[in-house]
């Protein structure tokens, strides 16, 4: 079964296309043709703002939340679509001199709203851990793990996701918004439009962006800074989506989807061993992925020994059954391990996070028939969190559905995978020295497995320094930062970073 990823590789999410793990994926009815006339519309309200408090790392920080929107514009200076965004802001005598991060989550189609209350905003929602339910009370509390307490946070939900709206049909809306080139082209321009308007083009800026937000983000550091103006201090891409080709199976040659996978397999069955996830456990799986296990593969399975060879190391990686490890020559895919690892317990696992499952409503079927355990288990937490907080807490009064993640925008999306975000990752760090950039990933993510981002490091040049482009792997998954633990050490990377205490 061939799995795509709704990235989160948003995460995620996710790789380029709706999770296929149902026979039947229903999609996002409302809003697949947006009104022609402004008019039909009723405006956005002004920017609200409320005063909160949380307690981040030990000490309470206040803050502003502000929920607001900003225009897209085309040449003629028509408003053709309206993105919300929702800011964290510390004041003080030094409000100026803070950092502000700007924040995506991927999909294409998902909001921020991941990064917001489950990663780095000051409050968060439970989600994306083994136990969680879709019933459990949508309540925010306190985010210890927050990066508020050294940079302030402004989250942005592209057109189609959250309360983000087009104002043109179908067709211009897929022309102006859901191209790679069109998402980083208005994109750019809302962050400038954002820095304007609460004059912060001064301020030191950030990107941080999850799964197809990683892929975004080189590219939009590079617009921003040759483009827009707008010079980038750091980036932080969260489990990123940065090869597509390497990922797919579109290739019947190519070796790297088994090597790249075949790391975060044995990292999961390492993780239900109660093994720790580390250098030193997963090294030699990435030295045997390198070398022995690439050398037996392109052997091909007409060489019986190198394929003995191959299945039986690949079966004690992974924890599979040895006879269907060899019945499959050793080229385990990502569906066939989520269902087979937890089969005994009539479970299915996670591509985000594959100790993180579900009962299989289907177990005798043949045909895998069920959608991704972990993403649909965090549709209603999150979204209810999301649109209470803003309608409510802030008070933000806006009637529309809140998109934590459109399958709409997913489908009409133009996947023109000829633009590579790693192309403009060089042009960008080499163009700024100064530019710093942190890559971070969860051991256990199938999505967008981390291996993937170590191969692609590998091959850079070392402009000079020794760890220009940092990589930091963290027990969990896609959502790695839903583990408490995982996220407190992931916090910590990414204030050095910042230079922060």
């Amino acid at each position: 079964m061939r799995i795509t990823t709704f990235v989160s590789c948003f995460a995620l999410l996710m790789a380029m296309g709706a999770p296929t793990y149902a026979a039947d994926k229903p999609a996002d009815k409302p809003g697949k043709e947006a009104p022609k006339d402004d008019g039909e519309l009723a405006p956005f309200p002004a920017p609200k703002s409320v005063k909160q408090t949380a307690t981040i790392a030990g000490k309470r920080v206040e803050y502003t939340a502000t929920v607001g929107s900003l225009p897209v514009k085309d040449e003629k200076g028509k408003t053709i679509g309206e993105v919300v965004y929702t800011a964290y802001t510390v004041a003080g005598s030094g409000a100026a001199a803070r950092p502000v991060t700007f924040a995506f989550n991927g999909g294409p189609g998902a909001s921020s709203v991941y990064l917001n209350l489950g990663a780095i905003g000051p409050k968060q929602v439970a989600f994306g851990k083994a136990g969680d339910s879709p019933s459990d009370p949508a309540i925010l509390k306190d985010n210890a793990n927050s990066w508020l307490d050294f940079t302030d946070l402004v989250f942005i939900d592209p057109i189609g996701t959250g309360f983000s709206r087009t104002k043109v049909d179908e067709e211009q809306t897929k022309k102006a918004f859901y191209t790679a080139d069109s998402d980083i082209h208005y994109l750019s321009r809302i962050i400038y439009d954002w820095l304007l308007t609460n004059n912060r083009l001064t301020s030191k800026k950030y990107l941080v962006g999850e799964s197809y937000g990683g892929y975004r983000l080189p590219r939009l550091a590079y617009y921003l800074q040759s483009r827009i103006g707008v010079g980038v201090s750091g980036m932080t891409l969260v489990s990123p989506y940065l090869d597509p080709p390497a990922i797919g199976e579109a290739d019947a040659l190519s070796p790297l989807p088994w090597m790249i996978n075949l790391t975060a397999m044995a990292a999961g069955n390492f993780e239900r061993q109660g093994k720790p996830l580390n250098e030193t456990t997963m090294g030699p799986v990435e030295k045997y992925d390198r070398t022995e296990f690439m050398q037996d593969l392109m052997a091909g399975p007409r060489d019986k020994a190198a394929t003995d060879r191959l299945s039986a190391k690949v079966a004690e990686l992974t924890g599979l059954d040895p006879k269907l490890v060899r019945r499959m020559n050793g080229r385990i895919d990502i569906g066939t391990y989520l269902r087979e690892i937890h089969r005994a317990e009539g479970k299915v696992g996670s591509v985000y996070d594959s100790n993180v499952t579900a009962f299989d409503p289907f177990p005798s079927s043949a045909e895998a028939r069920y959608n991704d355990p972990l993403l649909d288990g965090l549709i209603a937490p999150t979204t209810s969190a999301m649109a209470d907080f803003v309608t409510n807490q802030v008070g933000w009064k806006v009637e529309a559905r809140y998109n934590a993640l459109s399958y709409e925008v997913n489908k009409l999306w133009d996947r023109d995978d000829t633009d590579n975000p790693v192309t403009d990752l060089r042009k960008a760090i080499a163009n700024d020295p100064k530019m710093a950039v942190t890559i971070v990933h969860g051991w256990n993510d199938l999505s967008c497995p981390y291996f993937g981002s170590r191969m692609l490091i590998d091959q850079m040049p070392t402009y000079g320094v020794a760890e220009r482009v940092k990589l930091r792997m963290y027990p969990g998954g896609h959502m790695f930062y839903a583990r408490p633990d995982s996220g407190a050490a992931f916090r910590k990377d990414v204030m050095a970073m910042y230079d922060a205490k």
